[in-house]
């Protein structure tokens, strides 16, 4: 279960002089002027705004990754056919540097999000007369060639705060190309609380709400609200410019009778029919003043380095003019920051999954075209961590606690009832001189309350002692899958044996081989161990040593954590059968995202996730409570690469 906070985010945004603004701008410090480039703001270069990619110099910040961009222009143009590579779906999140929450220039980023989509014949698309109050379960969608005013080739979207502070307005920039640049473009961004998913190879939606396939917003007698539920963002574009935008939430009708405490509805309810219980009603803020901006490029505005690839799959360095779509909506302003709102904290977030779709016509109700299916934001790993000494023997040491998986954006702080921290007691690591139970609490940001936690214990064995005095070396190393351990001690004649221990979690540690010593004249000894270890579906594997010493006193030696290799052109899924969680482990030689996609043995697509990888193995936690038995097929697809590989979940039968 993700520990996302789901909040509320748009309203009714109607067109006065005093709501919107159709000029360029800088809003928290973001260019919204209808082109891509950082340090550079209404057709001249000057530093300083944020934008979508960096070509010119400058302090503003880019906020989309663009790894593999060249690569990727390569491949456009050695291809000689338009197919697979140019008609193909990209996506890239949030540059790697800056993870969610990151807080850049004093301004807290939550994510961002760049996707182009298939097009022409187009596999995402909607194929009969499929509407925004529907159920996602009634839609249809399938390969259809779409119409170019409807055809979505780039779409871009992107949170922040104006500041790191719950006092700073919260922003919502969103971007879109499509191929026609006359007459009217339609479209909107669809939000929803829960994990929805389409599926290709059955051409169906799956995971949407319960509420006539949507989640519903509930309110309380006084007007608070409840629970969020789902919110759609709809644009209206002309030739001229934009001219309309609105937004609405997915209720129950009879929620109409109530008064909301922060906004007012507008009088617009639709659902899949007149009469339907459930629909998406629109609604006013309470206060106005302006609150959004929406621009279309000029002509010759750069496409960024992905280029642009248009409906007849020829390639574009520049935008026509009217062909890239951008607005930013001030959710402060509006009255329905989730801080304001909620009394959450800086970090809560809006939504869950994101999907932009193209419109007919203007009308809410008219027939949906083209769509860019949901894909997951606001991610971020959940720590997890170790300590390099798990038992003092003996006598009292030091031993160093940190966590595995940092991530740059967050702040982690450590906490023991019972135990003592030695030095400080935040960041990634920490040094500690007693045994006890130490909890590492990881914020997103410094500013936001807990997101996830750990704990490490450190044990005290009072019939051991410390090896450091014995041991004058132990180190290992795993060459063609086979574990090799190698250690010296200079008390041999005086040492009984070694136990060799092995532990795949660096906690729970078990015997797997006793080497008796061979005296020597001097009372140093020597000694090697190894293992075959090409059975372990695992990324890492740990050992210590517990020597005993003659007269019975023990010790054991400090732990080693050896990296099993993964080949590059491979992953591994642990436990396998698995239950409830499985963990994936892949290398990789740069720093890159992964798309996993899973498919049940009907070809069904059950689940569709992102991750960023860095440079060497990387090791992710994913649960699986909610598929049900039986045999996967695990798809994991980088920007040269396609792995699959088969998972079987397995679970005992509850004897009631």
């Amino acid at each position: 279960m993700s520990m996302k906070t789901l909040l509320p985010f748009f309203l009714f945004l109607t067109l006065t002089t005093t709501a919107q603004i159709t000029t360029p701008i800088i809003k928290a410090g973001f260019g919204v002027d209808a082109d891509l480039r950082a340090n550079y703001f209404n057709g001249f270069v000057q530093s300083g705004n944020d934008d979508w990619y960096l070509k010119d110099a400058g302090t503003g910040q880019y906020v989309i990754d663009t790894t593999g961009a060249y690569q990727l222009v390569q491949a456009y143009n050695s291809d000689a056919s338009p197919w697979p590579v140019r008609m193909s779906s990209i996506y890239r999140t949030m540059r790697k540097d800056k993870p969610p929450y990151s807080i850049v220039n004093n301004r807290l980023w939550l994510d961002a999000l760049f996707v182009r989509d298939y097009h022409a014949t187009d596999t995402t698309a909607f194929t009969l007369a499929s509407k925004n109050g529907d159920s996602p379960g009634n839609w249809t969608s399938d390969i259809q060639n779409i119409p170019d005013k409807n055809d979505i080739l780039d779409m871009f979207m992107h949170i922040r705060r104006a500041g790191p502070n719950t006092t700073d307005s919260l922003w919502f920039f969103g971007g879109l190309s499509l191929d026609n640049v006359t007459g009217n473009r339609y479209f909107d961004f669809e939000m929803y609380q829960t994990d929805i998913y389409y599926d290709r190879a059955t051409k169906s939606w799956y995971g949407y709400g319960p509420d006539a396939g949507h989640t519903s917003w509930q309110f309380d007698a006084a007007g608070n609200v409840t629970r969020p539920g789902d919110i759609i963002f709809s644009a209206s574009y002309q030739s001229s410019g934009l001219t309309s935008i609105e937004a609405r939430i997915w209720i129950d009708r009879a929620s109409l009778s109530i008064t909301p405490a922060e906004f007012d509805w507008s009088g617009l309810f639709d659902g899949a029919s007149s009469s339907s219980q459930f629909g998406y009603a629109s609604i006013l803020p309470k206060n106005g003043g302006t609150f959004y901006t929406g621009l279309q490029s000029k002509n010759g505005e750069w496409t960024g380095p992905f280029q642009v690839v248009l409906q007849n799959n020829t390639l574009s360095t520049t935008y026509q003019a009217y062909q890239f779509m951008e607005f930013s909506v001030n959710l402060t302003k509006l009255g329905l920051d989730p801080v304001t709102t909620f009394g959450s904290d800086v970090c809560g977030t809006p939504f869950n999954r994101l999907v932009v779709k193209t419109r007919a016509s203007a009308s809410f109700t008219a027939a949906l075209k083209d769509f860019v299916a949901p894909t997951d934001l606001f991610l971020s790993p959940r720590v997890q961590a170790l300590a390099d000494v798990p038992v003092f023997c003996g006598t009292m040491g030091v031993s160093n606690l940190s966590v595995q998986n940092p991530s740059s954006s967050s702040y982690y702080t450590w906490s023991t009832t019972d135990g003592h921290i030695s030095g400080s007691s935040t960041g990634t690591s920490i040094s500690v001189d007693s045994p006890g139970t130490y909890i590492v609490t990881q914020r997103l940001s410094a500013y936001c309350n807990p997101y996830a936690t750990d704990t490490v214990a450190v044990a005290y064995d009072g019939s051991c002692t410390i090896l450091a005095n014995s041991l004058t070396m132990f180190k290992g190393n795993v060459t063609d899958k086979i574990a090799q351990l190698k250690w010296t001690t200079n008390s041999n004649n005086t040492t009984d044996y070694f136990e060799v221990q092995r532990s795949f979690d660096g906690k729970v540690f078990t015997a797997i081989q006793t080497i008796k010593i061979k005296p020597t004249d001097d009372g140093i000894g020597n000694y090697a161990f190894q293992e075959d270890i090409s059975a372990f579906n695992k990324p890492y594997v740990y050992y210590r040593l517990k020597i005993k010493m003659q007269g019975g006193v023990g010790g054991y030696s400090n732990v080693l954590r050896l990296n099993f290799p993964i080949n590059s052109n491979d992953a591994m899924i642990f436990p396998n059968p698995a239950n409830d969680v499985i963990q994936l482990a892949m290398t990789s030689d740069k720093k890159q995202d992964v798309k996993m996609q899973v498919y049940n043995f009907a070809g069904a697509l059950v689940e569709s996730k992102s991750y960023p990888l860095i440079q060497g193995t990387n090791v992710f936690s994913i649960n699986i409570e909610n598929w049900k038995p039986g045999a996967y097929v695990v798809e994991l697809l980088t920007a040269n690469q396609t792995i699959h590989k088969k998972l079987i979940v397995q679970r005992q039968m509850q004897v009631r």
